[in-house]
């Protein structure tokens, strides 16, 4: 195909990252953006300068478009994955996947079944920092993990809910705290450690009027022997830099706000580490970059092109939904929870 046409379902604030990514990425093209209210058709036209529909069908049934961008409520990604996946769209979803292990299986079977590439958007895989420290950790330089740990410790104001009719709620958003904000952060840390294979934990909801946990705290066990604690809240003002903290026989790394802050390998030199800092969304998640969303686009278009994985399949971003289902199990039951 000589141009990759995108369509993008839904139209809130991070489809204007997606939208500038996708005119820096050569042979691509946006088809038209969907919106879930008729209402808003003008509007969506008005604010994107795009085309815009606000039914499925027609609009997944326009030939030109190769590619879906899924961008609406996380509880709501399976009817637009499910929907482009039978029109035989490709499809690339902003996280979470979906907010359980069980929608997720059944998507999985879906796409397969359809011959469709399904791609998930964890852009901080992408970063140059994180990606040295996970050269390092996978080629064994820290030697036997001991622990990992992961804080996402970040703030959200009372208008940040009361002005979506989602976010915080368990149909559409899955949780709060650990699955929306802390989802990326997780990935990074399992993507670090392996497979986890037990938990405890307490999520709370101590101050947002919302049905989901605003602060909470989890004791994860590894296959691989290694233990580590995972913490996350939007109610923790001011909000600080996510952080991921590796351990290993041999030494350990630091990453905090997409940056590594320390660095101590036995028998290395400590290398000098760049003090620039990157946008965390500790407490404005408008204030992320849009660089490594357009690595995860420039891939997803190269995979349909290539007829290869994206960086991030269904089955890579099922892992951190199935931890962050067991944590709130482990709240719920009161005890440890088995992945």
């Amino acid at each position: 195909m000589s141009k990759i046409g995108v369509g993008i379902i839904g139209t809130g604030s991070i489809v204007h990252t997606y939208v500038k990514c996708l005119s820096e990425i050569d042979g691509v093209q946006i088809i038209g953006l969907c919106t879930k209210s008729a209402d808003r058709v003008e509007e969506v036209k008005s604010e994107f300068g795009l085309p815009a529909y606000s039914d499925y069908k027609s609009f997944l049934s326009l030939p030109e478009i190769n590619l879906v961008g899924v961008c609406n409520e996380s509880g709501k990604h399976s009817e637009a994955i499910e929907a482009a996946a039978k029109a035989q769209k490709h499809i690339l979803s902003e996280k979470p996947l979906e907010v359980t292990t069980h929608k997720i299986d059944r998507l999985i079977a879906l796409c397969k079944k359809q011959k469709v590439v399904l791609g998930c958007v964890l852009q901080n895989r992408c970063s140059p920092d994180y990606q040295r420290v996970e050269k390092a950790v996978k080629s064994g330089k820290l030697g036997k993990l001991l622990m990992g740990n992961a804080s996402i410790n970040w703030y959200r104001s009372k208008a940040y809910y009361s002005k979506s009719n989602w976010r915080g709620t368990i149909e559409l958003d899955g949780g709060a705290a650990f699955i929306n904000q802390g989802i990326h952060t997780i990935d990074l840390l399992m993507n670090l450690m392996g497979e986890a294979v037990s938990v405890y934990a307490n999520v709370q909801t101590r101050i947002h009027k919302i049905e989901g946990e605003d602060v909470g705290a989890a004791l994860v066990n590894y296959a691989n022997g290694a233990m580590g604690t995972i913490t996350a809240g939007t109610a923790l003002f001011p909000g600080y830099p996510e952080r991921v903290e590796v351990y290993g026989e041999k030494g350990s790394i630091i990453m905090e706000g997409g940056k590594i802050i320390a660095w101590n390998i036995q028998g290395e030199n400590t290398p000098t580490l760049d003090s620039e800092t990157l946008g965390s969304g500790a407490a404005d998640p408008t204030t992320i970059g849009h660089q490594n969303h357009k690595i995860v686009l420039q891939d997803m278009v190269e995979s349909i092109r290539e007829s290869r994985n994206p960086m991030v399949d269904g089955a890579e971003a099922r892992k951190s939904v199935a931890l962050i289902n067991a944590i709130y199990q482990s709240s719920r039951e009161k005890k440890q929870v088995q992945l």
